[in-house]
């Protein structure tokens, strides 16, 4: 029940993260903003959010999961109200940027909720379900919200949403505890030490599993996020012709894709965690592959080919779960909200480059979704180059240490290009 509650607020923390992905025609003819300003509030919350992630998990590491998730749900619920009722370009960026506060605390606090609560080989599927989960609120983001808008419009929806957010706060402050036995809050703790927690995010950056886990994490999620939170209705109306009902109902398969290869991705790697790696990389060839189909197309891509490659990319999600895993293993759990933090901020750093990036091409070629696109496989080129220098660096670390005689998380195989890599010192592993 205590996990339950903290899903129920990822859920309501991804609707609101995802509810520009069909609002964004919506908020442009509101606000009077063209498509590179509409880019704009995505970027902008996204900014937020990935600026937060590694102050958040130094926040829970020392407050713990209830006092931050509860503050959480306050500013979740205060953003969506400011958005129902902003009219001016100004007004609607700071709603966006209070909503991506608001969200920024609450995925890192989940992680590090579970992390107390359940054994280590148990981690990867509780993972894999909240983020399940939370493509539930993904999907009442797109063709619910859309009938929604349609119908008893902007100012009720968004207004409506944003009070129930803030009353499940009650919900938060009576139904979480910190850590199994908690009876009451945790107590007042010591006053900030800076520099510990500089000392603090700086160690779980030097650990090379959390490195390699921070471009997982970037390589992975960031192409469904851009599609779902912002391009994906722009590109199938304007670029593609599709009518608007028909592109809010194409952005289901990512959800549908996503909750379903989730628990599945998560059963994978917690029997067997040598098959993360290999999980990731088969992934990312095949991304890959469906870039260049659809931008290579010739004239509007078939609802048939569409269909299956948003599947495929939507698989994006769960493998991105796989740099969290990283995370839990190779850090103490005094640090993993800290290091849950750095590895979430990959993703959300990628998803901002990308954003930005699209909605800057889109004004400079004057609506050319094929040539604004390609900014997605940059971001991908490079991501998947970063991450294949961690792993084997990573793998490089785990060989010495098990030579030293220490516990290792995972056993893998020595392969050959495993000697030309040098590994790192113990001080750094």
């Amino acid at each position: 029940m205590i996990w339950l509650t903290a899903a129920g607020i990822y859920l309501l923390a991804v609707f609101h993260r995802t509810s520009f992905g069909v609002a964004g025609l919506q908020a442009a003819d509101r606000f009077g903003v063209g498509v590179a300003a509409l880019g704009t509030f995505t970027v902008l919350q996204v900014g937020v959010y990935a600026a937060m992630q590694i102050p958040a998990g130094v926040l829970v590491d020392r407050y713990g999961s209830r006092r931050v998730l509860t503050a959480a749900l306050l500013f979740l619920g205060l953003g969506q109200i400011l958005l129902a009722l902003a009219t001016s370009y100004g007004l609607g960026l700071a709603a966006r940027a209070v909503l991506g506060f608001g969200d920024a605390l609450t995925f890192v606090s989940v992680l590090r909720l579970i992390a107390a609560h359940f054994p280590g080989r148990q981690y990867a599927v509780v993972t894999s379900f909240t983020t399940a989960l939370g493509y539930v609120g993904n999907l009442a983001a797109t063709v619910p919200l859309t009938l929604l808008l349609a119908g008893p419009g902007w100012t009720p929806t968004f207004l409506t949403v944003g009070v129930v957010t803030v009353l499940y706060a009650v919900f938060a402050i009576r139904g979480i505890r910190d850590a199994p036995g908690e009876a009451a809050p945790p107590a007042v703790r010591e006053p900030v030490d800076v520099k510990a927690l500089g000392r603090q995010v700086a160690g779980a950056w030097r650990v090379p599993g959390t490195r390699l886990g921070f471009w997982v994490h970037f390589t992975t999620m960031f192409a469904p996020n851009v599609l779902t939170m912002l391009w994906g209705v722009p590109y199938l109306v304007q670029g593609q012709g599709q009518p608007k009902a028909t592109a809010s109902a194409l952005l289901t398969v990512f959800v549908f894709g996503s909750m379903i290869g989730g628990p599945v991705v998560g059963s994978i790697i917690a029997g067997r965690p040598s098959l993360r790696m290999p999980l990731v990389g088969g992934y990312l060839v095949g991304a890959a592959a469906v870039w260049a189909l659809l931008l290579g197309w010739p004239g509007a891509v078939p609802l048939g080919v569409l269909v299956p490659s948003f599947a495929f990319l939507s698989l994006g999600g769960p493998a991105s779960m796989i740099g969290f895993a990283l995370a839990r293993d190779y850090n103490p759990l005094h640090r993993v909200g800290t290091a849950t933090g750095v590895v979430n901020v990959g993703g959300f750093v990628a998803t901002t480059v990308a954003a930005l990036s699209i909605g800057l091409l889109l004004g400079w070629t004057g609506g050319n979704f094929r040539i604004a696109l390609l900014a997605v496989v940059v971001v991908l080129a490079l991501g998947a180059v970063r991450m294949l220098v961690w792993w084997r660096r990573t793998r490089a670390t785990l060989f010495a240490a098990e030579a030293r005689g220490e516990e290792i998380p995972v056993r893998i195989t020595r392969r050959r290009w495993d000697a030309r890599t040098p590994a790192l010192s113990p001080a750094a592993a």
